[in-house]
């Protein structure tokens, strides 16, 4: 599935695949042009022939409560921030709060703390 034209290479385009990591089934956003290798399942690494090294994890917010569905990385692609609702678990309580997210060559993307 499609999501969108990469925002880092002139002629990729962003599309969804599943993986596994740690027994996880997650989907890895990532560039056509990069192909993704892994020996063990949890590490994965780029080919050698891959021109892009783009890519999103959906579990990449996880530590917040958060897993990105397919809307949300499409309105990235279109609209480079989105809002999402992120959980703390500060002093034992579930805390929700707001942050818009951006997306970031190196980590796919980034939180803006205000």
């Amino acid at each position: 599935m499609i999501l969108g034209k990469c925002p880092f290479c002139s002629d990729g385009n962003i599309e969804a695949r599943d993986r596994e990591v740690r027994g996880k089934k997650v989907k890895l956003y990532a560039c056509t042009n990069a192909s993704w290798k892994s020996e063990d399942g949890e590490f994965y690494e780029l080919t050698k022939d891959s021109t892009c090294r783009f890519k999103i994890w959906q579990n990449t917010l996880g530590k917040y409560g958060k897993w990105l569905s397919y809307k949300e990385v499409k309105e990235l692609l279109s609209d480079e921030s989105v809002e999402v609702e992120l959980v703390s678990k500060k002093y034992g309580k579930k805390i929700n709060y707001t942050k818009w997210i951006t997306l970031n060559e190196e980590y796919g993307v980034s939180v803006i703390w205000d």
